[in-house]
């Protein structure tokens, strides 16, 4: 059983990047958790090229994360 479940689904019919994106997924506070981040891409690489036209591009991404109630050093007691 997951704390936190996320589930997003983005289509674009045509889509430029003026650059590569930067992006970042981070899980922040206390309690050491158990993660997982992914994405599966149709019409899209994961290294996109600035100016390029992609058409017909479709992004499912996923989030999970869980605490594993372990205590992180320094922290309190989840």
């Amino acid at each position: 059983m997951w704390d936190i479940a996320f589930r997003a689904r983005i289509h674009s019919e045509r889509l430029r990047f003026a650059e590569p994106p930067r992006t970042a997924v981070r899980f922040p506070g206390a309690g050491e958790r158990d993660s997982v981040s992914d994405s599966a891409r149709d019409h899209l690489p994961e290294k996109v090229v600035p100016h390029h036209v992609y058409r017909d591009a479709t992004v499912d991404y996923r989030l999970k994360t869980r605490l594993t109630g372990r205590r992180e050093a320094g922290g309190a007691d989840v």
